[in-house]
């Protein structure tokens, strides 16, 4: 089918006011099919979202072509730069990369050194997200990539090895199997404001309805952030709550306890099974186009409500919207 009425590439394919349109757009992103997609393929497909931008894409090209190909530039190239992103780090990795972490947390829970080996490695994939879907607005240096990643680290070890311990002679083995997840949240809290910090510092862009920039708020930054923080937590939570107790009442049975190998696989698969759903329902929790009322930047900062008087001419909009990341 030859394109009829062009697509406009500046707008989602769904509709992003309702839960609905946002969860079948971010089904649509973050496929983990597309992964697997070669260079090639991908520097194709940005080729013809360019030559299709400037009016020059082939002839006889159809819009199921179009829409593919939007489809592997917006999973695998970064929204602000246009850079092609680290195959790990992509929202479209979450599920294989989480579904193996997450499973092997889950599994291996009962020494400190599989603990701390687990939320090691859960903690540098994390770090790997957030600096690849960061704001590419908001530099960060060197010093504060560690900073939030030594952070984090830290956090998520303090928690996991203080409540198991604290668990260990209070509670039986189900509980000690929630420690991975209190670590992950309690990691979240730390890991995504520390790198997202310059924008809790100097503010996001924000903007009105039309799409001109008003200035700055850092109140915007809060919002979006603990929204993002909420969110991977909901992502994590099916999986590292549930499982602990389907796990418990599995290895109760004669032929569970037989194939002890298997146990780690079997909570890998379980796992993806939860995150294949859960990555796109949480990241469509929030629209990613945020709004803020003026209202509560007047109320809570001042100097840059003046600011945003004075670039509007004193007729600043009622409310604001803002990216808030994800």
């Amino acid at each position: 089918m030859t394109i009829g009425a062009r697509i406009d590439l500046d707008k989602p394919l769904y509709v992003q006011t309702t839960f609905i349109g946002r969860l079948k757009h971010f089904f649509w992103v973050t496929d983990p099919r597309t992964c697997v997609c070669s260079e090639e393929t991908l520097d194709n497909a940005k080729n013809l979202i360019v030559a299709y931008r400037q009016g020059k894409e082939p002839q006889g090209t159809s819009t199921e072509q179009i829409i593919f190909a939007r489809k592997l530039y917006e999973s695998a190239f970064h929204p602000d730069t246009g850079d092609k992103q680290n195959v790990f780090g992509r929202m479209s990795f979450q599920v294989p990369g989480g579904m193996a972490i997450t499973g092997f947390m889950l599994q291996f829970y009962r020494t400190v050194p599989a603990v701390v080996f687990w939320q090691w490695v859960n903690q540098s994939f994390n770090a790997l997200v957030n600096y690849t879907n960061r704001n590419a607005k908001s530099q960060l240096s060197t010093t504060q990539l560690g900073i939030a990643y030594v952070s984090a680290t830290t956090s998520a070890l303090v928690t996991a090895i203080g409540f198991r311990s604290f668990l260990e002679k209070r509670a039986g083995t189900l509980l000690q199997r929630y420690v991975p997840f209190a670590a992950v949240a309690a990691a979240n809290c730390v890991n995504i404001p520390l790198m997202r910090q310059n924008e809790l510092v100097d503010g996001v862009d924000v903007f009105d309805e039309n799409g001109n920039l008003v200035g700055q708020s850092r109140i915007a930054a809060a919002k979006g952030i603990s929204q993002v923080v909420f969110s991977r937590i909901a992502m994590a939570a099916p999986g590292m709550t549930i499982l602990p107790i389907v796990m418990q009442k599995l290895e109760t049975y004669n032929w569970m306890q037989r194939i002890r190998v298997l146990h780690a696989p079997l909570q890998v698969l379980m796992v993806g099974c939860f995150l294949t759903f859960m990555v796109p329902t949480a990241c469509a929790l929030f629209p990613q186009r945020c709004s803020l009322s003026m209202s509560m930047i007047e109320r809570f900062e001042s100097d840059s409500y003046k600011k945003m008087l004075e670039k509007c001419n004193g007729q600043a909009p009622r409310v604001v919207f803002f990216n808030k990341g994800l």
